[in-house]
């Protein structure tokens, strides 16, 4: 799952990144409303975390900017701004939720974790994948071969999930590097290699058809014939 992160307090921005991303998810941020409305127009974000205080527009401006040219993924706002008469005007102006600072962590992602599981009518084909007998639910973060319910780390499961969405088709360590752990890590480090091989012994174990596949000198495929 893709999280477009708003936020213009740096050391707010660089905390919440890294713990979305340790909790599996993808992210990508922006501390304007220019940079953020450009990105959010992309049409590639499961759901959207803003916040209000922007320096070149107000975020509830963006949000409506974004309703305007057809974004409809959910919103949670994140604000210092307390009042119940903010909180219900954020609400009534496009936003799904409203997390108010300071926050707890564990409830903010309880909180996106609650929105993806509401939108998930609308995001059918986005929160399910599955290749072969492999099934991701990228809600609950849960991947299963067959019956049986793979236990997979945060790491594994996006790399899984990448694998899933190109299904057939060769990705490389630099973009696997580059889309699951955004490039935070020395390229050439055996990171990648390291999880493949882990993530293998979990999806092909005790399967006579293994669905992860080196293609040596380029990458990696998952294959479901």
């Amino acid at each position: 799952m893709r999280l477009l992160l708003v936020e213009d307090d740096a050391s707010i921005l660089q905390f919440l990144r890294r713990a979305l991303s340790e909790a599996g998810y993808q992210v990508d941020t922006a501390n304007t409303a220019k940079a953020a409305e450009g990105l959010a127009l992309e049409g590639i974000h499961d759901a959207f975390i803003v916040d209000l205080g922007l320096p070149d527009l107000d975020g509830l401006e963006l949000i409506a900017r974004c309703r305007a040219q057809g974004s409809s993924a959910p919103v949670l706002i994140l604000s210092a701004r307390r009042s119940v008469d903010e909180r219900v005007k954020g609400l009534e102006q496009g936003g799904d939720d409203y997390l108010t600072k300071p926050f707890a962590l564990a409830e903010l992602l309880a909180r996106i974790r609650n929105l993806l599981r509401r939108s998930a009518p609308v995001l059918q084909e986005s929160v399910r994948l599955q290749a072969a007998d492999l099934r991701l639910d990228l809600v609950r973060r849960e991947a299963r071969r067959g019956d049986h319910l793979l236990q997979l780390s945060p790491q594994e499961f996006s790399l899984l999930e990448y694998l899933c969405r190109n299904e057939g088709r060769v990705v490389t360590r630099t973009m696997i590097l580059d889309h699951v752990w955004r490039m935070r890590i020395d390229p050439a480090t055996n990171v990648v290699d390291v999880h493949i091989y882990r993530l293998r012994n979990k999806v092909d174990c005790d399967t006579s058809h293994p669905l992860i596949h080196t293609i040596r000198g380029v990458g990696y495929v998952l294959k479901s014939a």
